[in-house]
């Protein structure tokens, strides 16, 4: 046998010193490295610590058979994947199929010819070398798999933001509102969490990090004249603003069409038709109650109303955190959920630290 990277190691254990010196003899004659051990404890000792190529295994010895050797080797991930060739006396049908079931890959029988066993031998070494050669091809092809998705993932999320910049681009005095929410909103979930341990995991808080600066995507549609109005906005004209959420939520539609379980896109949708929706049911597009109302838009209502009162807008002077905070505590229960806002509290110190970092400069008195 030639083997070309390096040659191959095979465990041999036996009781029998005489069996032990023949296998180990035949084996180094074909270019195999051999390690022999008298009993299953210390071969299992020795695989632990330097696992080998292949282990051939006698069925019949003291302390440990060779059927419990396997079965331990089995249940140990550092021993699991080698493969398992017994060499055994016992020559009747029930022991075979016990070896197989115990994770044996062949079954020789004693006395054994020496081609027999070294034809097999050298074929479960090839398989088990090309069993690893695939799973090293195919970590590396996962691996540069997540490398592409990482890389388009970075793109989508750089045209997401450049494109929701289009709606703050038409209002200067916005400042980084749409960058800021994202913060928020993350912030805000990650508290959230502590109560809704088994609805809000890791990917929920990434998602909604990045969904957040949807939620006004729709007041690109939105006339100047309304939506840069210094002043308070007739009725006509609210009705008008109001078709924002709709709007944004029917432009992410054609997203979530083609990637329908796509979480991020889902998230994206909900955040821009529903983040006007309130608690008591007096919000809109739809008029929702309480809890049919996505937990992601909840938590970017508050958001919302929050960043809008410490920031400058046509209509308003910018107001400082303690004041925003109040008036947030004073819609719980009618304009937004209680829980959220329980979560908000706790959050508050960090909505105030985002703000100074992110903010305008403004409304910190």
């Amino acid at each position: 046998m030639i083997w070309i990277e390096r040659p191959p190691t095979v465990m041999v254990v036996d009781d029998t010193p005489e069996n032990l010196h023949v296998l180990r003899g035949l084996l180094e004659s074909g270019g195999v490295k051999v390690r022999a051990f008298p009993n299953g404890p210390m071969a299992l000792k020795a695989a632990c610590q330097d696992p080998p190529d292949l282990i051939m295994l006698d069925v019949m010895m003291p302390q440990m058979n060779g059927f419990q050797v396997a079965r331990r080797l089995r249940e140990d991930e550092r021993t699991r994947g080698i493969p398992i060739l017994f060499v055994s006396a016992l020559s009747d049908t029930g022991s075979k199929v016990r070896a197989f079931r115990e994770g044996g890959v062949d079954y020789v029988t004693k006395p054994f010819q020496a081609e027999e066993v070294m034809a097999r031998v050298r074929t479960h070494l090839e398989l088990s070398m090309a069993r690893r050669e695939l799973q090293m091809h195919n970590r590396h092809l996962n691996d540069l798999v997540n490398e592409k998705v990482r890389e388009i993932s970075d793109s989508q999320m750089a045209i997401i933001l450049a494109i929701t910049r289009i709606t703050e681009y038409r209002d200067s005095e916005t400042g980084m509102h749409i960058e800021r929410t994202g913060h928020l909103c993350k912030a805000l979930a990650m508290e959230v969490a502590r109560d809704l341990v088994s609805r809000v995991s890791d990917q929920f808080v990434e998602n909604i990090f990045h969904a957040a600066p949807l939620h006004d995507i729709g007041k690109v549609a939105i006339p100047d004249q309304i939506l840069l109005k210094p002043g308070k906005l007739t009725g006509e004209e609210f009705e008008i603003m109001k078709t924002h959420a709709v709007i944004g939520a029917e432009a992410l539609k054609a997203a979530r069409d083609r990637y329908p379980n796509n979480p991020f896109v889902n998230m994206g949708m909900e955040i821009a038709r529903w983040h006007h929706e309130r608690w008591d049911g007096r919000g809109y597009p739809d008029g929702l109650v309480g809890d049919q109302i996505p937990l992601s838009a909840r938590i970017m209502s508050v958001v919302d109303v929050y960043d809008a009162i410490r920031s400058r807008r046509p209509y308003k002077p910018p107001f400082p955190h303690h004041r925003a905070v109040e008036m947030v505590l004073e819609g719980r229960g009618t304009q937004f959920d209680p829980m959220v806002v329980e979560a908000f509290v706790r959050a508050s110190d960090a909505f105030q630290a985002i703000h100074l970092e992110m903010g305008d400069g403004e409304g910190e008195a």
